[in-house]
């Protein structure tokens, strides 16, 4: 039989899979089995009760967690004029339009968000296949192309997350680090739901909100009771 390692024993004496954890508990146990060098994330999956393959039932937007992420973001914006003024003034970290389009095409890209106007998209769709596999196209519906750069700027640098629903109809998304207390994660957690039920598709039917699970980079995956945050 193969050795546990140190943090698999931890998880095996703190770990109970059958149960169903309020998200300060599962905050509580994911800091316990944290033994990494580094401040882990915490992720959450959300099983949707959506028919993936039907394209009115996939859903897709964007949510600005009140605690934020815990990560730094470095934000890209495609303007020119005055709205390169303001993306700047914002706090966006490269600023451009064809100079910012030849970078990428070489291959430079030192940022993990791109804001674009909608002047700006003759240039951003020419990067398509670039950014696209990265997940880094801006797209009108979760905020990334828009008038207001300025605002969407702000929004990427104080915490906003994206969601879409993969194949199987489940959400991945990031709500903090394990240094956050549970209440800072409760309070994103509930944020990010709220705007899933909001982006409900009309053709969804019977249970929404079917599984909640919490985890942590290197930890378990832990079944959030839904009760504990009010569904």
């Amino acid at each position: 039989m193969a050795k546990l390692t140190k943090r698999a024993k931890i998880i095996q004496e703190k770990v109970d899979f059958n149960k169903a954890y309020s998200v300060d508990d599962a905050v509580s146990v994911l800091k316990e089995v944290a033994l990494s060098n580094f401040n882990e994330s915490v992720d959450v999956c959300i099983n949707l009760g959506v028919d993936a393959r039907k394209s009115d039932q996939n859903v897709r937007g964007a949510t600005v967690l009140p605690n934020g992420t815990g990560k730094t973001v470095r934000v890209a914006v495609f303007t020119q004029g005055e709205n390169a003024d303001l993306a700047k003034a914002a706090g966006a970290d490269i600023v451009g339009m064809d100079d910012l389009a030849a970078e990428v095409k070489k291959g430079v890209m030192d940022f993990d968000v791109v804001i674009a106007s909608p002047d700006a998209m003759r240039v951003v769709g020419q990067l398509g296949q670039i950014l696209g596999p990265r997940g880094l196209m801006p797209n009108p519906k979760v905020g990334t192309v828009t008038p207001d750069v300025a605002q969407a700027v702000k929004n990427a640098k104080s915490g906003q997350v994206r969601y879409r629903t993969d194949k199987a109809g489940i959400i991945h998304c990031s709500v903090g680090k394990v240094s956050f207390e549970g209440d800072a994660i409760q309070q994103n957690l509930q944020a990010l739901i709220a705007d899933l039920k909001k982006a409900k598709p009309s053709s969804a039917k019977g249970i929404y909100l079917k599984k909640i699970t919490l985890s942590s980079t290197m930890g378990p995956g832990l079944s959030i009771d839904k009760a504990s945050i009010g569904e």
